[in-house]
């Protein structure tokens, strides 16, 4: 017996988007929210963004990693400050990268 799910696959599902302020300018950037992610070991909550305004011809996508807080809704960004949370960050964006191609 087949199931029908009722639900789009691919890139034309709308982004969950974010507005970061840039911290040398205050100038506000849109950001597309590609995933997020928790780290149930540290209790912390990460988030890759890639910018809404990239250049369509190139082929290099560039992302952000963040590790964020949501208190209902409102999402309070921080930095990624040491290298394991970077390697973990990573590897995230590689195997979201695998599974995306």
């Amino acid at each position: 017996m087949h199931e029908h799910h009722d639900h789009e696959h691919g890139h034309e599902e709308e982004q969950e988007r974010i507005i970061i302020p840039d911290p040398d300018t205050g100038e506000d950037h849109l950001f597309d929210i590609l995933f997020t992610f928790d780290v149930t070991e540290t209790d912390k909550s990460y988030m890759v963004v890639t910018p809404v305004e990239t250049d369509e011809e190139d082929d290099e996508q560039e992302v952000f990693g963040f590790r964020y807080e949501d208190n209902d809704g409102n999402f309070k960004l921080f930095p990624i400050e040491t290298d394991a949370e970077w390697e973990m960050v990573e590897e995230m964006i590689n195997t979201f990268s695998e599974e995306d191609e």
